[in-house]
């Protein structure tokens, strides 16, 4: 065969495979033996037969078993037919003559004759044969064992007991009218009902309850004793002397009932010792046997309330009902979803099933008895994994499925591990239920990624506590953003702040298609700026997304100016409501001119190009208060036409809007500013326009790149080093890369750990790099991969070069060498071992050259006994820290939102303290209200909002404290608003949309001022860098809040004495702890002001004639163009003076870092 190969030819088939065989198959030669082998064998036997019918089959058993309890049901019917159509005075054997006995003795007689018919007769012997027949096939199919012990079992002595005398008279027809018990067959029934209702269950998977299946056992067994009462007291009453003395069936009925509800009328009574005995007997077994089943029954009841309900079938298929998972029923997190779900209308008529695999806390208990719950809500106590559970709870019925993580556990990769399995459980019950998941770690996302929404925890609460070291207050104004509020609280303060602040937090992202909306309706065919700035002068929204109807497409944030309106786009918005629940009202409250103003509105929607009429009206109610000049210019105006036309004038004048009068005065030598109209259609810089100069990317590029040469932040060593693109090392599974500042070269890990000195740096501290910028500092217990997400937004490729803060990572456990590769590639990111509690760490790390701290909330602090207690170690801590350093900005994660009143603790604030005493009595007020609500059903439902109870504290309103629990009600409003976990994600800069802008900030200054309004400065910046504002951060004194709670933090001199004495002794352990650690104690500034003096708060898309304030910060959401395209506009440069620079002083940088320079 070798050889054959080797020649190319292939070798003949060997003679057994021949054509016929091949297509045949082979054929075994003769003499070969080939054996077939069949498999239970054993069951083809009669008797193995016979046993799959009657016992191991269970539909065939079940039938059985109903056809049993039919004639045995039969049987005792008949008897009291029987009993009905006795006739007392003939008792004698079948053909007998009877006997005649007085009416003062006893007929014994009765007691073992009666007069039963021959039809009677017929069908009872008819019964006796078949049930005689069943009982002697089962004995021969269950016979295992002594024989004997089967037939002295008390159901078998019964089963002859009322089969064989029947039998019997066949051959002997005297005993044809023998009294024979065959009202005992009603234990019989009970017997086969019992073993039926195990048969039904397992034959027709119907979810049967102990408890359900307990009470009809009781209550058979209770109509058992009552009808062997009956039937044996008219029995044995039969041997009474005289007809008259005899009980009929009735009777007999009604003294049982009588004597067994122990009223005892004594109107019928027993005549014969042997009922008199028989009534003691059963009254007895009475006393025995109920009071046993009565405690099996509130056992049941007991477990069943400790399991919960189950959601029927009927229900289900009328109503409506969301599940909730989750591994605990905690009071808060559930109160946070029931609180958010029903804040929608449209949701009133939805019912909440609670599954969880434990019993439910007192807390819990008495919340869900409250009427507004009660009737909403239904708690089942089962697992997510057990099918049996999930049908309990009509998974397939589900409107949707929430399945929640148990927020306070120390170990939270086995909470998410949970999580997992029970989002696979639900997912191969129900595979068309859309399910949303909430996730603790973004290592776990990618095995939930099939859920329709998730959120992960770790991730959303690093980039939030990331942009709010930028931006400060993010974390108020994302909060306020998803939680659904009225914007009527505070309203009754007399404080200006908690009415403005309050009023703003009722603002929320709505969404609505162009074409059909009111408020954007009108800006078909013009451009996103034009059409956002006029949507919130006209009617107060924010217009700050869009979406279009194509396929693939995504959410953008401001777009810019080169996207035009379209009909079937889909527009985001910040507002107060929805416009579906918006009136709107004109200023002109004449009739014909509202039609008339409907008219022109009409007419222009039907042109595509707008006249030059139009355009003029559009352009003068955008210049505000110069629009009466404007419109007294000449039709021909050089000036005009260049604003409506957009194209270049050939006038040198401008038609601008200026300052207030005398601002020139009072600013001398500035140049005039101005606000240029907002332009429907704006295809480049409207500036450049008027020159006509056209506008590039490449331009802006060389303009940064001309105001950063100039300011030398940076040193110009190494400039091909630094680069942007996409992380060379992914932090966890499932990541996606985001475009960012990097190095070309990682850094080395040794150079990543701040102060230990290597080969490469010799730097002990962070004073001694010597940073521009001022740094933040991230306290941590341990590094995680979700640490990743604090340091990508600060890295963002849309952030200038010199702006860029350097990281440093405090944290108590050595890091691993799959983070540190991680980070390894991102400029300025160090990272020490050190805890917020040892201030040799905190000098070390650079406290006092740092913009912001970051404290994290700590993992192991989940283990204290008191649940509340698991922020002390936090609070002691960062409370410390504001004691040493008092115009630092600390930024504290807790656990619990409650605990948000011990940050900035002081025992003698007292106007803390008063609006802690007034937003107790408005939460008490709002409690009894919301109760007195309840009790009247679906009274004015839909004025009930979200609760958040720590709203207007002043930690929480200026953004300096943060809980996990915050960010629940994003995945809750997923529900209704599907898009904002994706809108939230492009907020934050978790992910990057193509052609989406970004989240940052501009703070108003002096030269601000002369913008006066909110209003004037939306249009500036629209018309100009082609931003949108969205909020504000406002911060002033106390002092400044005109209300009754304006007083002084420090009222008596005593206590201002005390507290310099303490401020001076701190001063000096700080001053110590610095000259041995070789620090300055120059930079150390021991009387620098407290933040605690000032008040700070957010606005979320405040009114358009809000006066700006010095310092105010707004929340701007700048236009971008992608990854490899710069922004529009050189962004706002703002650089810490806190650390004065040192002239002359060279700044040493360890191998691999880069420069910084554009």
């Amino acid at each position: 065969m070798a050889e054959g190969l080797v020649d190319g030819t292939v070798p003949p088939l060997p003679p057994r495979y021949r054509f016929r065989d091949l297509v045949l198959g082979d054929h075994y030669a003769e003499g070969e033996d080939r054996v077939r082998v069949e498999f239970y064998i054993n069951e083809r036997s009669f008797k193995e037969r016979l046993q799959l019918y009657f016992i191991k089959n269970q539909r065939s058993s079940l039938r059985i078993r109903v056809f049993n309890f039919f004639l045995m049901a039969v049987s005792c019917t008949l008897y009291c037919v029987r009993v009905i159509l006795d006739d007392h005075r003939h008792i004698a054997c079948h053909g007998c003559t009877p006997k005649n006995f007085s009416n003062t003795t006893e007929n014994w007689w009765g007691l073992l004759w009666v007069n039963r018919p021959v039809w009677l007769w017929a069908l009872q012997v008819s019964i006796a044969i078949i049930m005689l027949f069943q009982t002697v096939l089962m004995l021969y199919l269950q016979h295992k064992g002594n024989i004997c012990q089967q037939l002295m079992s008390i159901t078998r002595i019964l089963e002859f007991l009322n089969t064989i005398p029947f039998i019997i008279t066949l051959f002997w027809p005297p005993l044809r009218n023998l009294f024979i018990p065959v009202f005992l067959n009603c234990w019989l029934a009970h017997a086969i009902l019992k073993n039926m209702l195990n048969d039904l269950n397992r034959a027709l998977q119907k979810i049967q309850t102990a408890f359900s299946q307990q009470v009809i056992i009781l209550c058979s067994m209770l109509l058992c004793l009552i009808f062997t009462s009956i039937c044996g007291v008219e029995h044995l009453e039969r041997a009474a002397p005289g007809v008259d003395g005899k009980m009929n069936f009735f009777q007999a009925s009604y003294f049982v009932i009588v004597t067994f509800s122990t009223v005892g009328y004594g109107d019928i009574q027993v005549n014969v010792w042997p009922s008199q005995l028989f009534v003691a007997i059963m009254i007895i077994a009475a006393l025995v046997v109920i009071p046993i089943q009565l405690e099996q029954l509130a056992f049941y009841l007991l477990e069943r309330q400790k399991q919960g309900a189950s959601y029927s079938k009927h229900r289900a298929a009328s109503e409506k009902h969301v599940v909730v998972c989750a591994t605990c029923i905690q009071a808060d997190l559930i109160m946070d979803f029931l609180n958010e779900f029903y804040a929608h209308p449209h949701l009133q008529d939805y019912f909440v099933v609670l599954l969880s695999p434990v019993e439910l806390d007192n807390t819990m208990r008495l919340l869900l008895q409250i009427p507004i719950w009660s009737q909403r809500v239904i708690y089942v106590q089962g697992s997510a994994l057990r099918d049996q559970d999930l049908q309990r709870v009509r998974m397939d019925d589900a409107e949707a499925c929430f399945i929640l993580s148990p927020r306070n556990v120390m170990d939270r990769h086995e909470a998410d591990q949970q999580t997992i399995l029970r989002t696979w459980a639900v997912k191969d019950f129900s595979p068309n239920l859309p399910i949303f998941v909430q996730i603790l770690k973004p290592e776990n996302m990618f095995h939930v990624k099939f859920a329709d929404h998730v959120v992960c925890e770790d991730e959303f609460k690093y980039a939030l506590l990331a942009n709010n070291c930028l931006t400060p207050g993010t974390s108020t104004f994302v909060t306020l953003l998803i939680h659904t509020l009225r914007g009527h609280e505070g309203s009754d303060s007399d404080s200006q702040w908690m009415r403005m602040y309050g009023r703003s937090s009722g603002n929320e992202v709505y969404h609505i298609t162009l074409g059909d909306s009111k408020f954007f309706g009108e800006f078909e065919n013009k451009s996103f700026i034009y059409a956002s700035f006029h949507a919130h002068k006209k009617y107060g929204v924010a217009l700050v997304g869009v979406k279009k109807d194509e396929e693939d497409s995504e959410i953008q944030l401001n777009p810019g100016p080169k996207h035009i309106m379209q009909a079937s786009d889909t527009c985001y918005y910040f507002n107060i409501t929805k416009e579906e629940n918006s009136a709107f009202i004109f200023a002109d409250s004449d009739p014909e001119k509202e039609r008339e103003h409907k008219r022109k509105d009409s007419k222009s929607s039907l042109h595509n190009e707008p006249s030059s009429s139009s355009k003029i009206h559009s352009i003068i109610a955008s210049v505000g208060s110069m629009a009466i000049e404007l419109q007294e210019r000449r039709a021909n105006d050089p000036a005009r036409e260049a604003l409506v036309t957009g194209k270049p004038s050939t006038s040198s004048g401008r038609n601008l809007l200026i300052p207030p009068a005398g601002e020139e005065e009072r600013v001398p030598g500035r140049r005039r500013p101005s606000i240029l109209p907002v332009l429907e259609i704006m295809s480049s810089d409207p500036e450049d326009e008027e020159t006509g100069i056209t506008f590039t990317a490449e331009k802006v590029e060389t303009e940064v790149d001309g105001d950063i040469e100039d300011i030398k932040v940076w040193d110009a060593k190494n400039e091909s080093d630094w680069m942007k693109g996409y992380p060379p090392v992914a932090p966890y599974i499932g990541y996606t890369p985001m475009f960012s500042h990097l190095l070309a070269n990682p850094r080395k890990l040794c150079c990543l750990e701040l102060d230990q000195p290597c080969s490469h740096s010799n730097h002990h501290c962070a004073r001694d790099y010597n940073w521009p910028n001022n740094s933040i500092i991230v306290a941590v217990e341990s590094t995680a991969p979700g640490l990743y997400n604090f340091i990508v937004p600060l890295r963002a490729h849309w952030r200038p070069k010199h702006t860029l803060k350097p990281i440093v990572i405090m944290v108590e456990k050595r890091p691993d060498t799959v983070f540190l590769e991680s980070i390894a590639a991102f400029p300025l990111v160090y990272y020490m071992i050190g805890s917020i509690e040892s201030l040799d760490d905190l000098l070390r790390a650079g406290i006092l050259q740092a913009d912001t701290v970051v404290v994290v909330d700590r993992e192991s602090s989940k283990l204290a006994e008191e649940d509340y207690m698991a922020d002390a170690c936090q609070v002691v801590a960062v409370q410390t820290m504001f004691k040493l350093f008092p115009s630092s900005t600390i930024i504290t994660e807790l656990t619990h939102p409650s605990n948000m009143r011990f940050m900035q603790f002081r025992a003698k604030d007292y106007y803390a303290l008063k609006l802690a005493q007034k937003q107790k009595l408005s939460f008490v007020h709002a409690y009894l209200k919301g109760k007195l609500k309840s009790n009247v059903k679906g009274k004015r439902e839909k004025e009930r909002g979200a609760n958040l109870s720590y709203m207007f504290r002043l930690p929480f309103a200026a953004g300096n404290v943060f809980t996990a629990s915050m960010l629940d009600t994003l995945l809750y409003q997923s529900f209704v608003k599907d898009y904002m976990i994706i809108f939230t994600r492009l907020l934050l800069g978790l992910d990057q949309a193509h052609g989406s802008g970004y989240l940052c900030e501009m703070k108003i200054t002096t030269d601000d001022l002369w913008i006066r309004t909110y209003g004037r400065l939306y249009q500036k910046l629209c018309s100009t860098t082609f931003e949108i504002p969205v909020g504000i951060y406002r911060t002033q004194m106390q002092s400044d809040s005109k209300s009754e709670l304006s007083v002084t933090i420090d009222d008596d001199d005593q206590s201002s004495t005390c507290l310099s004495e303490e401020r001076a002794a701190l001063a000096e352990l700080v001053r110590s702890k610095m000259k041995k650690l070789g620090l300055p104690e120059s930079d150390y500034d021991a009387e620098a002001t407290e933040k605690r003096s000032a008040l700070s708060y957010v606005l979320i898309n405040p009114g358009f004639d809000t006066k700006l304030e010095l310092d105010d910060v707004i929340f701007i959401i700048r236009p971008a163009g992608g990854p490899n395209a710069s922004s529009p506009m050189p962004p706002r440069r703002k650089y810490s003076t806190r650390r004065p620079k040192t002239e002359g002083e060279k700044r040493e940088e360890p191998q691999g870092s880069m420069d910084t320079r554009l």
